[in-house]
C-alpha cells in the first residue's frame, strides 16, 4: 500500500519582491489548493478501506517476513485472504520505512509475523509498538519456528504464551508423528487434537490431521483470556531431535500447544503457533498418514484448519453487535425517566452476528439481562424470535435508587457485549398508596383493640365499686 501524500504547508519559497506581487501569491495560493485537493482524492481509496463497524471484518494487513521468497512458498495462504477481499502489504521485517501509524491513524487493521528470526524490526516499529497496535483492537498473527528470535518470543509472551527456552528444542512425538519415506526423528507431528468449536474451526469439521513441525508453546496460568486450538497428544515433548535427553523436559504432553488464539477485553484477536511451515504450500498439497492408524489422507487438514482460524482471527465470524436496546413500562412503547417500585417492565435488545458478507440474527439460548444497583435485583434470561429480537418482563423490584439494565456476553469464540443503560427508580408517592395496605391490618387491629380496651378498662374503672 502506497504512503499517503504527505503536502507540505509552504509548497513554493518565494522571495521578498515575489510575496509583495499580489498576483504571484494569488498564484502560490491557487498552486496550494491544488496541492491539498489532490492529495484529499489520493488518501480516498486509503480511507475507504478502513475498519467499520458496519464491516468488521479487517481489511487491511501488513504482512512483515524474513525473506520475500515466502511470498511464493507460502502463497496458498495468502491468495485465500485476498480472494477473501484483504488488501496485503508485503515488506521485509528490517524495512527502514516501516510504520504501522501515521498521525495518530493506523494504516492496517491486522498484522503478519512471518519472520520469526528478525531481532529489531526496521523503522518505527518494535516491541511496545506491536503491543500498542492489539491494544487499540487490532489483530495478529505470529508464526515461529526453531530460529525464533527473542523479539518473537517476548511478543508471544506478551500475548499469554511462553515458547521453549531451548534454542534447538522441536516438538517431538514418537506416537503421533506423520508417516514420511524414512523413519527421521518423529518431528513432523501429525495432530488432530482440536478445541470443540464451531465458531473457531467452522461447521466442517476438519477430517486429516494437520502436519505441523516447530517449536512448542504452554499457556500462561494467568492469562485466562488464552485457548488452545491445537494440542500436542500425550506422548509429545520439547528436546533438542539431534541429543538424548539427559534431564526430564520442561514440556510434555497436551500441556504443549501447537496453536494458540487470544481475545483480548477490547476484542482484538491474536493466533500464535511456533510452525511457520504450518502455512506452506508443501503442508497444505503433502499427504499425511498418522503413525498407528492405516488410513492415509490425500491432503492434509492443514489448508482447512488456517483458512478457518484466519477467519475468526480477523473478525470473519464470532463478531457480534448490540443494537437498538429499549426498555418500557407494560403496556406502554415509549421509554419512561424514570420507573415506580413494583411497576411492570419490558426490555428488548437485538443481537447480530456478521457473517463475512452481511449481518446475520444471531440465535442463542443464554443472553441474560440484570436489573442492577450494587448487585443484581432481577436476573433473567432473554427469549429470542430468531430474528435477533431478545426481550423479557419483569417487575421492578421494592427498592428504589439508580439502577441499570445491564447485559454482559462472554461465550467462547465469541466478541464480548457489554451493554448498560441507567435507569432510576423512585418509591411511591404519598398519594399512590392504597387506601388501606393489607399488610398493615395488624396494625389496624391492634389500635382499634387498644381503643377497645381503653374504653372498656375506663367504664369499668368509672362505674364499678
Amino acid at each position: 500500500m502506497s504512503p499517503p501524500l504527505r503536502v507540505n504547508p509552504q509548497p513554493l519559497s518565494l522571495s521578498p519582491r515575489q510575496r509583495k506581487d499580489p498576483t504571484t501569491t494569488k498564484m502560490a495560493r491557487s498552486n496550494f489548493s491544488v496541492l491539498t485537493i489532490l492529495s484529499v482524492i489520493l488518501l480516498l481509496p486509503v480511507l475507504s478501506l478502513s475498519f467499520s463497524p458496519a464491516s468488521p471484518s479487517d481489511r487491511r494487513l501488513l504482512v512483515l517476513l524474513d525473506d520475500l521468497s515466502l511470498k511464493s512458498s507460502h502463497s496458498i495462504f495468502f491468495n485465500s485472504l485476498k480472494s477473501r477481499g484483504f488488501d496485503l502489504d508485503f515488506k521485509l521485517a528490517d524495512d527502514p520505512k516501516l510504520a504501522l501509524q501515521r498521525y495518530g491513524q493506523y494504516l492496517y487493521d491486522g498484522l503478519i509475523l512471518f519472520s520469526p528470526s528478525i531481532e529489531r524490526f526496521g523503522g518505527a516499529l518494535d516491541l511496545a509498538a506491536v503491543l500498542d497496535f492489539v491494544d487499540s483492537g487490532h489483530d495478529l498473527i505470529i508464526a515461529a519456528d526453531s530460529s525464533a528470535s527473542d523479539l518473537i518470543k517476548s511478543v508471544a509472551t506478551e500475548c499469554g504464551v511462553d515458547f521453549d527456552e531451548d534454542p534447538s528444542a522441536l516438538v517431538i512425538d514418537h506416537r503421533s508423528y506423520a508417516v514420511v519415506g524414512t523413519e527421521g526423528d518423529h518431528t513432523l507431528i501429525a495432530a488432530d487434537d482440536f478445541i470443540e468449536s464451531d465458531v473457531l474451526l467452522g461447521e466442517n469439521k476438519i477430517e486429516a490431521p494437520v502436519l505441523f513441525k516447530g517449536i512448542a508453546h504452554s499457556l500462561n496460568a494467568a492469562n485466562n483470556l488464552v485457548l488452545k486450538v491445537l494440542s500436542a497428544s500425550p506422548a509429545a515433548y520439547s528436546a533438542n531431535p539431534s541429543s538424548k535427553l539427559s534431564s526430564p523436559p520442561l514440556l510434555t504432553g497436551s500441556s504443549i500447544s501447537l496453536v494458540s488464539v487470544v481475545q483480548a477485553r477490547n476484542n482484538a484477536r491474536i493466533m500464535i503457533t511456533g510452525s511457520l511451515d504450518m502455512f506452506s504450500n508443501r503442508f497444505f498439497r503433502s499427504s499425511v498418514q498418522k503413525a498407528g492408524s492405516p488410513k492415509k489422507y490425500d491432503k492434509s487438514g492443514n489448508e482447512q484448519f488456517v483458512t478457518e482460524l484466519s477467519k475468526w482471527v480477523f473478525h470473519e465470524r464470532g463478531h457480534l453487535k448490540a443494537v437498538n436496546l429499549r426498555h418500557n413500562k407494560a403496556g406502554e412503547t415509549d421509554e419512561p425517566a424514570m420507573y415506580r417500585i413494583k411497576d411492570d417492565l419490558d426490555f428488548s435488545v437485538e443481537i447480530y452476528e456478521w457473517s463475512g458478507k452481511s449481518w446475520e440474527p444471531y440465535v442463542a439460548n443464554d443472553v441474560q439481562v440484570q436489573f442492577y444497583m450494587m448487585s443484581p435485583y432481577v436476573l433473567k434470561t432473554l427469549s429470542n424470535d430468531k430474528k435477533g429480537l431478545y426481550h423479557t418482563s419483569f417487575k421492578v423490584p421494592d427498592v428504589y435508587g439508580v439502577f441499570q439494565f445491564k447485559v454482559e456476553y462472554n461465550r467462547l469464540g465469541y466478541t464480548s457485549l457489554l451493554l448498560s443503560k441507567q435507569i432510576p427508580v423512585r418509591p411511591f408517592k404519598h398519594n399512590e398508596y392504597e387506601r388501606f395496605i393489607t399488610a398493615a391490618f395488624p396494625y389496624y387491629g391492634a389500635s382499634f383493640t387498644m381503643m377497645a380496651g381503653f374504653f372498656i378498662f375506663s367504664f369499668v374503672y368509672l362505674y364499678h365499686k
